[in-house]
């Protein structure tokens, strides 16, 4: 359970839901943990956590979208740290509405969140991976980014952007022995899926082979999978980890 020893990973919007089941699934496997959200307290828990699985763990504060607040994050993760080894762009949001709806401030927000973001701390990390001539990036897209889904237009525009920079990012960095994939989940048990009425829980089901949601664990098994040595032939994939929606 030790694949990950003497590694250092950097989560994204590890506060809460997926962001923390992936933390504490890397933490578990071994690696130390840099624990990143919009402010630092959101990931108190998680930082206890693994450090009660006997990892170093620390919580910073930052704007995914905000170049300024990313660098200042990058530079105090490497300085704690020492160095980074693996990278899960997590952090993301919804702002759902019909196209016709959807005003210009949601549409930037969640493309300034859900891909600049994964751009910026990609970018942030790229020095130092180059470097070392090593280096796991997974990028957390979403199905919707694969097949669409009314009401998302904004999300499943980032989430696309998400595996096309993905797969470009794939092709620069694969000579230095840096892998680059992307994750896209289903409907996952969230506090956000929690709020659906039962006729639209009902709906969704139906439209999942395996008839039921995700859970956070999940999504975290899979980027383990993608951050761990049996992983090191596979670089500028999506790996749907949706009950078979995509299929």
């Amino acid at each position: 359970m030790n694949e990950l020893a003497n590694q250092v990973a950097v989560v994204t919007g590890a506060g809460r839901g997926i962001g923390q089941a992936i933390a504490l699934k890397l933490a578990g496997a071994g690696a130390d943990m840099a624990c990143v959200d919009l402010e630092a307290e959101f990931c108190v828990e998680t930082v206890q956590k693994a450090q009660a699985l006997g990892r170093r763990a620390w919580a910073y504060a930052a704007n995914v979208s905000q170049a300024a607040s990313v660098e200042v994050a990058a530079k105090e993760i490497l300085a704690a740290a020492g160095k980074v080894d693996i990278l899960v762009n997590n952090a993301g949001i919804t702002k759902d509405g019909l196209l016709m709806r959807i005003s210009e401030t949601d549409w930037d927000a969640v493309l300034d969140i859900n891909l600049k973001g994964t751009f910026l701390f990609t970018k942030a990390f790229t020095r130092s991976f180059l470097k070392q001539q090593s280096g796991r990036i997974v990028n957390i897209a979403s199905v919707i980014g694969l097949i669409g889904n009314a009401g998302q237009c904004n999300y499943g525009a980032s989430k696309a952007g998400v595996i096309g920079f993905t797969k470009c990012a794939a092709r620069e960095l694969a000579s230095r022995g840096i892998t680059v994939n992307a994750i896209a989940p289903g409907f996952i048990e969230t506090a956000m899926t929690a709020k659906l009425g039962a006729e639209v829980r009902e709906a969704l089901l139906k439209q999942i082979p395996l008839g039921s949601l995700g859970q956070p664990e999940d999504v975290a098994n899979a980027v383990l999978f993608l951050a761990s040595p049996a992983a090191r032939y596979i670089t500028g994939q999506v790996l749907p980890v949706d009950g078979g929606m995509a299929m």
